[in-house]
Order: C-alpha cells, then sequence, then structure tokens
C-alpha cells in the first residue's frame, strides 16, 4: 500500500499521482467540459508533440471533429507565476499544431490568447466548443 495520492484522469481513463500541476489539469478539463462544452473524447492529456529532434507533452490539446488539433492548454501549478516564459512554451507548442486557441493556466490565473495570422491577442474568453469548430 502507498500514501500516494491519486486523481482519476477522465481522458487518460486511469488513476495518475496527484501533483499540483496535476490538480490544475483536472480542473481544467472540467471547466472546458462543463463551461466550453468540450466534449471528452475531443481532449487529450499529456499530448506528445515534436518539435525538431524535441519531445514535447502538451498538458491538455483539444481536437475538433475531423480529429485536427483545435487548442492547446498549458498548466502550471499555482504558485508558479504565468510569464513571458510560460507563453512562449505554449507558443513554442502552437509552432507545430497551429491551433488558433491557446490557454495557460495555474489554476489561479488563466489567460487565453487567440492567434490571428501571425500575431497573438489575448481575449476574455474562449467561444462555445462548437462556435470555434465552426471557425475552423
Amino acid at each position: 500500500m502507498t500514501d500516494r495520492q491519486t486523481i482519476w484522469d477522465p481522458l487518460r481513463k486511469r488513476e495518475v499521482a496527484l501533483t499540483p500541476e496535476e490538480q490544475v489539469r483536472q480542473w481544467c478539463i472540467g471547466v472546458l467540459h462543463r463551461s466550453m462544452e468540450v466534449p471528452m473524447h475531443m481532449m487529450m492529456s499529456e499530448a506528445g508533440i515534436k518539435l525538431g529532434q524535441k519531445q514535447f507533452r502538451a498538458d491538455i490539446l483539444v481536437y475538433d471533429r475531423q480529429a485536427r488539433p483545435l487548442m492547446v492548454v498549458e498548466c502550471k501549478r499555482p504558485e508558479v507565476e504565468l510569464t513571458q516564459d510560460v507563453l512562449d512554451q505554449a507558443i513554442r507548442y502552437n509552432m507545430v499544431l497551429n491551433v488558433r486557441y491557446m490557454i495557460i493556466t495555474n489554476g489561479t490565473r488563466t489567460c487565453i490568447c487567440r492567434k490571428d495570422g501571425d500575431t497573438y491577442r489575448f481575449i476574455d474568453r474562449v467561444p462555445k466548443y462548437n462556435d470555434i469548430c465552426q471557425q475552423q
């Protein structure tokens, strides 16, 4: 028996270690599902991304109905400040993914960016999943 706490990840369909970052990731999955109405089967936790020769893992990827990446979410522990470095990490992932929406969150603060052409702009909220899919 172990003292390690776990939490159910509905996307990976298994128990995972309950770290502070994982707690934020699970909170965010719930928000995406309940508030944005993203179907659970259209999200993936810890999605592998290859940039050049380096392998990365996006915390959450949201896919459209054709299984193309639609949004990337980067989650940090609550005590991690959302700095330009955190945003740059999401932008690096987007060099491969080329999604319109990026979210960075530490569970306390959340920043949402929308890509328009070559620029990113902060927005107050992300539209519902169905609306984003129609924008594609």
